[in-house]
C-alpha cells in the first residue's frame, strides 16, 4: 500500500513539476519583457530593421514563438529533478534539505537552458530572463513541496498513510530509532512492537513493547502487513544478522540496518574498496583534504570581510555604550582551545565587569549573575558580543562555521568525561555551527553538543555550511541559554 502510494504521489510530482516549469516559464518571460509600468504590460513593439515598419507583439505571440523550447527544458528539468532527490520518499526529510536538493537542481537546470538556447541560436533572450527563471521557479517548485509536505503530515498525524514497522533486536540503537520516530510524527511511522531473544516479553520502552522473539518474524511476515523491518539487534548478537536479512529478503519486505556500533563508526563513514574487500575507515574527516581546506578558508575570508562592512557600524554604537557604561577594557580577550589543540586568544566585546583572571577560567555565567553589565545583558542575548570573533576569523584562528571552541579547562576536563570530544579540534572552531542551530547553546547538554559537532564533522560540506548561516539568520541570533 505504502508504495504504491509513493509511487502516486511521485508521479504526481512529476506532472505537477513540469506545470509548474511551464508556468514559471511563461510568467518570468512576462516580467522580464513586458514590462508592468508601461503601456507594454499587454503588448511589445518592435521595429523591422529595414523597412522600418512597426509590429505589435503580444504576449501571446512571445509565447508561441519562443514557447516550443519547453518541449526540451520540461523533459530536461525533470530528469535533473530525479537526479538531485527530488522525488525520493519525504517522510524524514526537512524543508532546508529540500530547499537545498531545489536551488541544487535549479542551477543544473538553468545551465541546461543556456545549452539549449545555444544549440537553437535563440540569442535573444537575455542572462536577466534567465535569472528572473531561476528564482521563480525555485519559488514555485519549494512552495509546492512546503504545501504537499503539509498536507501528508497532517494526514499522517490524523493515522492514515502509515508505515508499518517491526524492530527485530533490542539494543542502543533501538531506543535512539525509537526516540526519533516518537520526536518526529508527521514522518509516519507506527512501531508494532519489537522482537528479541533476551528481554522478557512485555518489556516496554516509551509504549513501544517486546512482542516476541525472533522466530516470531517468519508469521508476523507471512501476515503481508508490515511496510518495513528495521533490524536493531545488539552488537554481540551479529552472528544472527545474516540469517534475519535472508528471512526478510526472501518475504520481499523493505528492510533497513540500524548498527548498534554508532558510537564507535561515525554516521557516514568512508568506506574504500581493497581489491573486492570492503573496508570502513573509523573516521572520515572532509577538511583533510586540502581542496576543502582552501575553498572553506577563502569563503571564511570574504565572508568576515562582508560581515564587518554590514555591522562595521553596529560594532561602532556598541563600542561607545560599553566605554560609557562601564569601566574595563572594550574587548575582552579569553584564551580557547582551536585547531590541533592549539590555544588562541578569541575576541569578544566585554558584557561583564572586570574578573580575577583565576575565576574567569573556570566559571560559566549564571541566570542574574551580577558580573554582567547592563548592556551585557542585551549584547550576550542577542549574540553581538560575539561579533569581534570576525577578527580571529581573519587571522586563521576561527572559521565561519564550525564547533564553538571551549576553554582549556574544560577541555580538560570533558576529555576525560565524553567519549570522542577531541575530535572536535580537527577542524578550526566556528562561531555559529550545526549544534548552535539546533538549540546547543550556552547551559545546555554538554553530549548532545558534541554529538552535533561531530555530525557536523563527518559530514562537512559547503552546502552544508550555507544551510547552517542561513538557519542561523532564520533562526535569529537570540540566545535564550545567554544570561
Amino acid at each position: 500500500m505504502i508504495k504504491d502510494n509513493q509511487k502516486m504521489l511521485n508521479r504526481f510530482h512529476v506532472i505537477m513539476d513540469g506545470i509548474l516549469i511551464a508556468v514559471a516559464f511563461a510568467i518570468s518571460y512576462y516580467l522580464r519583457y513586458l514590462s508592468p509600468l508601461t503601456r507594454l504590460k499587454l503588448f511589445a513593439l518592435k521595429a523591422n530593421p529595414i523597412t522600418g515598419k512597426v509590429y505589435v507583439f503580444t504576449f501571446m505571440y512571445y509565447m508561441k514563438t519562443y514557447g516550443y523550447t519547453l518541449l526540451f527544458i520540461i523533459p530536461g528539468y525533470l530528469l535533473i529533478y530525479q537526479f538531485c532527490n527530488l522525488y525520493t520518499p519525504k517522510r524524514s526529510k526537512n524543508r532546508f534539505s529540500e530547499l537545498f536538493n531545489i536551488i541544487k537542481a535549479n542551477i543544473v537546470g538553468i545551465v541546461y537552458f543556456s545549452t539549449v538556447l545555444f544549440f537553437f541560436k535563440e540569442i535573444d533572450w537575455s542572462r536577466a530572463y534567465l535569472g528572473v527563471f531561476f528564482i521563480v521557479n525555485i519559488t514555485f517548485t519549494f512552495t509546492f513541496r512546503l504545501i504537499v509536505i503539509r498536507v501528508l503530515r497532517i494526514y499522517r498525524k490524523k493515522g492514515f498513510n502509515l508505515k508499518h514497522v517491526v524492530l527485530v533486536g533490542y539494543s542502543r540503537a533501538t531506543e535512539r530509532y525509537i526516540n526519533r520516530i516518537i520526536q518526529n510524527p508527521q514522518w509516519g511511522y507506527y512501531i508494532h512492537g519489537i522482537l528479541d531473544d533476551s528481554k522478557p516479553i512485555g518489556t516496554s520502552y516509551k509504549g513501544i513493547k517486546v512482542i516476541g522473539h525472533t522466530e516470531r518474524l517468519n508469521s508476523l511476515l507471512a501476515e503481508n502487513s508490515l511496510d518495513e523491518i528495521a533490524i536493531t539487534l545488539k552488537i554481540e548478537e551479529y552472528a544472527n544478522l545474516e540469517h534475519i536479512v535472508h528471512i526478510c529478503e526472501k518475504s520481499g519486505v523493505h528492510t533497513k540496518f540500524i548498527p548498534d556500533y554508532n558510537n564507535i563508526i561515525p554516521t557516514r563513514p568512508y568506506t574504500e574498496d581493497l581489491d573486492g574487500l570492503p573496508v570502513i575507515n573509523i573516521r572520515n574527516v572532509p577538511l583533510s583534504n586540502t581542496g576543502n581546506k582552501i575553498v572553506k578558508r577563502c569563503i571564511d575570508i570574504f565572508g568576515a570581510l562582508v560581515a564587518l562592512l554590514i555591522f562595521g557600524i553596529p560594532m561602532i554604537i556598541v563600542s561607545i555604550i560599553i566605554k560609557t557604561t562601564s569601566k574595563g577594557p572594550l574587548i575582552f580577550s579569553q584564551v580557547r582551545v582551536g585547531l590541533h589543540n592549539k590555544e588562541f586568544k578569541m575576541y569578544k566585546f566585554r558584557s561583564m565587569e572586570v574578573q580575577a583572571p583565576s575565576n574567569e577560567k573556570k566559571c560559566w555565567t549564571t541566570v542574574n549573575d551580577p558580573r554582567v553589565t547592563p548592556i551585557g545583558k542585551f549584547i550576550r542575548k542577542t549574540s553581538i558580543d560575539e561579533l569581534p570573533q570576525l577578527f580571529n576569523v581573519l587571522k586563521g584562528d576561527m572559521s565561519l562555521i564550525g564547533p564553538r571552541p571551549e576553554r582549556p579547562y574544560f577541555v580538560n576536563k570533558f576529555k576525560e568525561e565524553i567519549p570522542r570530544y577531541m575530535i572536535k579540534h580537527q577542524v578550526r572552531p566556528g562561531l555559529t555551527g550545526w549544534a548552535q542551530i539546533n538549540g546547543y547553546r550556552g547551559d545546555t547538554s554538554i553530549k548532545s553538543r558534541i554529538e552535533h559537532d561531530l555530525y557536523y564533522i563527518e559530514n562537512w560540506s559547503l552546502a552544508l555550511d550555507f544551510k547552517i548561516l542561513l538557519m542561523t539568520f532564520y533562526k535569529g541570533f537570540i540566545n535564550k541559554n545567554a544570561y
